[in-house]
């Protein structure tokens, strides 16, 4: 009887939660959404920082047949950076421990409390404790990829682009060896939507140009190889994010692959995760092959 009620609320809610062009009711499929075989929730509630949003939990596979340390990936959800629960995308983290990777979900600090750079300050914190504590999970502390979606994929792009975040935690920015972005928001000056003038509005012009990943590429600066992502039909955040990071990336002489997904919105690209949408594009897939690869 809860089969078939999950069933119709999945058919209920898909098309709806399809057409959204927001991630901040992303969670409300996450619930009901079939989880990956072969992976688990071995960590929950484990504090990286002293704030209540400092906390992030750990999945990993459940091949037991498998040998030597796994590669780890680090997944940060988007939500405009003022909204966003690690909790509702167990989907993500069971997903990408079914492919064999430890993976990591945590928190971060919000706007309005807490602009930029806290957010991504965090999202760093977070690789940093993947880095000191993945081998305890089975994971190789010294490749770590990083994955994003929407205004997750903008932190995690900082982290990649921008080493001073990592080495603010002690950790060299080499030990990310990718980065996928999926839907990022990579060069949105100058501020004109409410949710970047809350989280960006504080800066000096200076500094304001330093917060695009767009801007922090250099050709003699570490820049993992990325494979960057986005569904032809997003209108929150528009394919010319992923085409212009794509180009610059290509001009410093970084190794980049894109991939725009038909018919597919903002929301639509993070969902394709989860095991009930993969039919409508093969993210995980496409993703899991460029780590592989690398």
């Amino acid at each position: 009887m809860f089969l078939l009620s999950r069933a119709k609320v999945l058919f209920v809610l898909l098309p709806a939660l399809l057409g959204l062009s927001g991630c901040s009711s992303l969670g409300v499929l996450n619930a009901v959404l079939p989880k990956d075989a072969g992976s688990s929730q071995v960590a929950s509630d484990v504090a990286y920082g002293s704030d209540p949003r400092q906390k992030l939990d750990v999945y990993a596979p459940t091949n037991e047949a498998a040998t030597g340390k796994r590669d780890v990936v680090v997944f940060v959800y988007g939500g405009s950076w003022d909204n966003g629960s690690r909790s509702n995308y167990s989907f993500a983290g069971r997903a990408f421990a079914s492919k064999g990777f430890v993976t990591v979900i945590g928190d971060y600090r919000l706007v309005p409390d807490h602009p930029y750079p806290d957010f991504v300050q965090d999202t760093a914190s977070v690789v940093a404790w993947a880095h000191r504590n993945a081998a305890r999970f089975g994971g190789d502390p010294n490749r770590i990829f990083l994955v994003g979606h929407s205004a997750g994929a903008y932190n995690a792009a900082m982290v990649a682009f921008a080493p001073n975040f990592l080495q603010a935690d002690g950790v060299s920015p080499d030990v990310v060896k990718g980065f996928a972005g999926l839907a990022g928001p990579y060069d949105f000056l100058p501020l004109d939507v409410d949710a970047s003038i809350a989280a960006f509005g504080h800066l000096s012009p200076d500094d304001l140009r330093l917060s695009q990943p767009i801007n922090r590429i250099a050709s003699d600066t570490y820049a993992p190889p990325a494979f960057l992502a986005t569904g032809a039909d997003d209108t929150t955040v528009r394919p010319r994010n992923t085409e212009q990071l794509a180009e610059v990336l290509r001009a410093h002489g970084h190794s980049v692959q894109t991939k725009i997904y038909p018919d597919l919105g903002h929301a639509g690209l993070v969902l394709a995760l989860s095991r009930p949408l993969r039919n409508k594009a093969p993210a995980l897939d496409d993703v899991v092959a460029f780590f592989r690869s690398l």
